[in-house]
């Protein structure tokens, strides 16, 4: 049998959540803050893919969508679902053999928003994106969540989709989607860029100044963006959110293999893919047994670092 974590407190969830929550169930293998630490799932007791088979639409209008918190606010650990390991369970990226944080750029701290994102989405790396000239990145489609509450780590959130940035990271398209919790008090006045604009005043400026500079400090060049920087509004983002799902069903359904993608779930039914509730078992079994206490996060991690920008666009198009 596998142990199953539940790491956030049933008293402060959401009504959503909850029933997300009834559904899937986060289960936690190896140490914290070491190279072998995993989050993988469970529905019904079966080990699911956070990649392939977390739904990504929440309901039928297709406008409300499932996000897969990596990163929760002011936290600085690059967690993210790995592409590559059987079940994709989230792990920290490492780098030259250590584990990642990211750097707090002033006057920021680790990840200002809730980090994320959209399962069953994928970024082509074959397909060169016409609004960026650059082809996809490789991985499921990054999300933002900007509502009031700090989500816990592995958390999955209902989301309204609100618009899209256009990042170029090395060369390669990286979509950042902005959203906002169904149940967060703002859900209902914020609906595209404009009602951001209004009522979280400043967010998307200094949201797009952090994806421009927060690998600065590691040695990288800043990072560019498609639209001239300017954030695009919630129907381009559903259909980019469109589009790259439907990659992900052509990559699901693909008898070739793709480097670095592991296509391993338990109900995509007829993919190549698809293995048993057994298999799936053992897979997160080979993993270490949790153990609750890890080594301390180090103090470095907490420093600041300071980048000269040297960019500055308008957040949004002009209206006409």
């Amino acid at each position: 049998m596998l142990q199953c974590f539940n790491k956030i407190a049933k008293s402060s969830l959401t009504p959503t959540f909850k029933k997300l929550l009834s559904m899937y169930k986060i289960v936690e293998r190896g140490t914290p803050n070491t190279l072998d630490y995993r989050l993988f799932y469970t529905r019904d007791g079966v080990p699911v893919s956070a990649f392939h088979d977390i739904p990504l639409y929440s309901d039928d209008s297709k406008k409300v969508v499932n996000m897969v918190v990596e990163i929760p606010r002011w936290t600085n650990a690059k967690m993210e679902i790995c592409k590559e390991e059987p079940l994709n369970p989230i792990k920290q990226d490492v780098k030259k053999g250590k584990l990642r944080f990211v750097n707090n750029v002033f006057p920021y701290h680790g990840y200002m928003w809730n980090y994320g994102a959209l399962p069953q989405t994928w970024e082509d790396p074959s397909h060169v994106d016409k609004n960026t000239t650059a082809k996809g990145d490789n991985d499921p489609i990054d999300a933002i969540e900007i509502g009031s509450k700090i989500a816990s780590r592995g958390e999955l959130k209902k989301v309204k989709v609100l618009g899209v940035l256009a990042m170029v990271d090395e060369g390669e398209t990286d979509w950042k989607v902005v959203t906002i919790d169904v149940d967060d008090p703002l859900a209902n006045k914020v609906n595209d860029i404009p009602d951001i604009e209004r009522e979280m005043p400043g967010i998307l400026a200094a949201t797009r100044d952090w994806f421009r500079i927060y690998k600065v400090p590691t040695g990288k060049p800043m990072n560019d963006f498609g639209f001239k920087g300017e954030w695009q509004s919630r129907e381009f983002a559903l259909n980019i959110i469109h589009e790259t799902h439907e990659f992900w069903n052509n990559l699901m359904k693909s008898k070739d293999s793709v480097k670095g993608i592991s296509t391993k779930n338990t109900s995509q039914a007829n993919t190549p893919g698809l293995i048993s509730a057994e298999d799936a078992a053992q897979a997160v079994a080979k993993h270490p047994e949790p153990s609750s206490e890890g080594p301390p996060i180090a103090i470095s991690v907490h420093d600041q670092a300071f980048v000269q920008r040297t960019t500055c666009e308008p957040v949004a198009p002009k209206s006409a």
